[in-house]
């Protein structure tokens, strides 16, 4: 546990499924009253940061008391996307995964998604659910344009560009979801926690 600031506490866990079991835990004890004064909380790949921590010294020794468990997967809530596996580097994700483009956009389809963390752009939620076997790498050369509505790999993770912008992860697919929208309450459709499944459309 680092201290930043003066009032905001980094957590670094083991990885990605601590990080998730601690973050949930985080949000139950700041709902149930229990972590008052506790402001922002920003999960990452292997860190959560506490932010309006009063005394961050004190939580620093009490965190490693806590007993938390595997976080509850229907807290959250799920959101369907449908999406049209028609991403220009789909034939060389089947490749790496040794599959047919078919059964990759089956085997993809089929993996229930959780959003680990958000960052990057507005409305960017890093999803894992894929298997370790699945993890694919990062384009060597970034494509300056990536259109909004890219479904992405890029290591274990899944990613939905949510608007157009520069990108380096493998395109697999479309979809038509507003995964940001300002006139909306909350603005990001994913958040942190929530269980993603995406449904195949027609391409």
């Amino acid at each position: 546990m680092l201290p930043v600031g003066s009032r905001a506490l980094l957590v670094e866990l083991g990885g990605g499924e601590e990080t998730a079991a601690f973050h949930a835990e985080v949000q139950r004890r700041r709902a149930a009253g229990l972590l008052p004064g506790v402001g922002e909380v920003v999960p990452a790949a292997r860190t959560v940061l506490l932010d309006g921590v009063a005394d961050p010294s004190a939580l620093a020794q009490e965190i490693p008391r806590w007993e938390y468990a595997h976080p509850d997967d229907t807290a959250a809530g799920e959101v369907v996307v449908p999406v049209r596996y028609d991403g220009p580097d789909l034939p060389e994700v089947a490749d790496l995964w040794g599959v047919s483009v078919q059964e990759a956009a089956r085997i993809h389809a089929s993996a229930a998604y959780r959003v680990a963390f958000c960052g990057f752009a507005p409305g960017f939620g890093y999803l894992t659910g894929l298997p370790d076997a699945c993890a694919v790498p990062r384009r060597a050369t970034p494509r300056t344009a990536v259109p909004a509505g890219a479904v992405a790999l890029a290591g274990g993770y899944t990613g939905i560009y949510p608007r157009p912008s520069p990108g380096g992860w493998q395109l697999i697919g479309t979809t038509g979801a507003p995964l940001w929208d300002p006139s909306r309450q909350p603005a990001a459709l994913l958040s942190p926690g929530t269980r993603v499944r995406f449904v195949p459309e027609e391409p």
